[in-house]
């Protein structure tokens, strides 16, 4: 139909085609119209600029130049995804990771879900003690997924042999009510505090400047502890303690961790600690700050394998070889299991009290002002020389890592983690390239420590402490130097680095609940 955009017939009319591969525009001259030239005429024009042409060397290089571009934009788009997808499947399909579990685990999961029967994955009735230091401002813990999974858990674990503590600081209207709700639907014993905690009663460090803070360290320490408060109340010998962080989880996984990780010749579960691994994403481990490899070295690249080459690599070698028992130093993996005997008051044989009766264990937080150590990392520490007297076993520590039981931090995060898992074999080598490119594992000076050492620290000294400390301590009174001190090491030096985790007590130390303050570097004569 005619309308304002009607095109002329000479607008269909085919453009003339010309080589723009030598790029000598200049040298076009017209070529004369059909009806004033013959064939003849026109072949005879046309043949010496071709044979010029072909007969040019640049012709060949340019075209080779541009289909060397073309093969390699190719690749670049096109064949080397390709490829890569090609390898994520074949590697997923038929060369899968942490996907085919040891029989036992089968029958497990086989029994937790063929029946109601309560208790069905505890065939040996094993006491549980569960245990979870959270804060949620509205709730959204125990009135969500993480309330649901727990109730599962004890129901397949039996009500009648697990105790329960959760353990809130500062919780809101909101959280009050949703605790109340929550323990309305626990069958088992269990203990759920909600406080108001004041943290000024906790322990402080002074800094060089006089200035008093709180460690967060030494917070979640204390959280975590309270938490623990009623194993030694409630006049039960506890199997296991399950230590669970605000993670999205499987309630089988969790039951599997307890009590499937390296069972001994009579089918029960033989560890010190077995940590679940956590994601932050799909495909990347969350707990470095408290994870170290078996030798003592801190993490690499934050996916699979996860530990680096350096040492022994036994930790590495253990993940690659798909053992359901990595052995590490230490663990967290947002849910943790531990042999409990050694959280409780314990008598020998005899019915004496044993050396272990003063001491049952603990989380800690180190007191030096700038040294950190995660709470999570010294408990296997501590873990560690109450088992073996040693503070770095030759070749099994007794605490794995147990890739087969991931949690994640967002529901969506956890539904990934079965498919993602599959082609992580393929991580391995490029991710040793890049631990060695960025330089890790970090350099930690304190990492062959052994308890009992005297190891030599720089750190600040006041010229008078009793001024220095005083509460009107001003100006003047913080006056000090650098010296050498010399420290009986604890177990845990593997543990840490040199900072300071603070928590940020007023809007003028800082945004955020949590707060960093950079060390002080002691001058190089020191």
């Amino acid at each position: 139909m005619p309308g304002p955009f009607r095109r002329s017939p000479r607008d269909y009319e085919l453009l003339p085609q010309g080589s723009f591969d030598d790029g000598d525009f200049h040298e076009l001259e017209p070529t004369p119209s059909h009806s004033q030239s013959s064939w003849y005429s026109r072949i005879s024009h046309a043949l010496p600029r071709t044979v010029k042409r072909i007969s040019s060397p640049s012709t060949y290089t340019r075209r080779r130049k541009n289909a060397a571009l073309r093969l390699c934009l190719c690749w670049t788009f096109f064949w080397f995804p390709c490829l890569c997808l090609t390898l994520v499947l074949l590697a997923g399909i038929f060369f899968p990771s942490y996907t085919n579990p040891p029989p036992h685990y089968k029958e497990l999961r086989r029994a937790a879900v063929s029946s109601w029967q309560p208790g069905r994955a505890n065939p040996r009735n094993e006491k549980i003690f569960i245990a979870a230091s959270l804060y949620e401002s509205h709730g959204e813990y125990t009135s969500g997924p993480w309330g649901e999974q727990v109730l599962e858990l004890v129901d397949l674990l039996g009500p009648g042999n697990v105790y329960l503590s959760i353990y809130e600081d500062n919780p809101s209207p909101a959280t009050k009510k949703s605790l109340l709700d929550f323990k309305a639907k626990v069958t088992c014993n269990a203990s759920i505090v909600a406080e108001d905690l004041d943290i000024k009663t906790l322990p402080r460090v002074r800094l060089p400047n006089g200035e008093t803070r709180l460690k967060r360290i030494a917070f979640l320490a204390e959280v975590r502890n309270r938490a623990l408060a009623p194993i030694d109340s409630v006049g039960i010998a506890f199997d296991r303690v399950l230590y669970i962080n605000d993670v999205n989880f499987s309630p089988i996984e969790a039951a599997q961790l307890l009590l499937s990780t390296n069972v001994d010749s009579t089918g029960r579960a033989s560890y010190g600690a077995a940590c679940a691994v956590d994601f932050i994403n799909p495909f990347k481990f969350y707990d470095r700050f408290a994870t170290r490899d078996l030798d003592g070295y801190s993490m690499g690249i934050p996916f699979y394998p996860w530990f680096t080459s350096a040492g022994s690599a036994a930790s590495r070698k253990d993940v690659l070889s798909g053992t359901d028992a990595v052995r590490v130093r230490s663990c967290w993996g947002g849910m943790t299991a531990f042999e409990a005997k050694w959280f409780q008051k314990q008598t020998s044989p005899s019915g004496k009290p044993s050396s272990s009766t003063l001491t049952p264990l603990r989380f800690r937080y180190d007191n030096a002002t700038f040294w950190e150590s995660s709470e999570c990392c010294l408990i296997h520490a501590d873990l560690t020389y109450l088992r073996t007297g040693q503070g770095m076993p030759p070749d099994d520590s007794g605490i794995y890592m147990n890739p087969f039981i991931r949690v994640a931090y967002e529901p969506a995060t956890l539904s990934w983690l079965a498919l993602t898992r599959r082609p992580e074999r393929l991580y391995s080598l490029i991710h040793d390239m890049l631990n060695r490119w960025v330089g890790l594992p970090s350099h930690n000076e304190r990492m062959l420590e052994e308890p009992g050492q005297t190891y030599t620290d720089t750190m600040w000294e006041y010229d008078d402490p009793a001024r220095a400390f005083r509460p009107n301590a001003t100006g003047d009174d913080f006056k000090g130097h650098w010296a050498k001190k010399q420290h009986v090491a604890l177990p845990g030096g593997f543990c840490g680095s040199r900072m300071l985790l603070v928590i940020n007590e007023t809007p003028e130390q800082g945004e955020g609940k949590w707060g960093r303050i950079e060390t002080p570097r002691p001058p190089k004569d020191t």
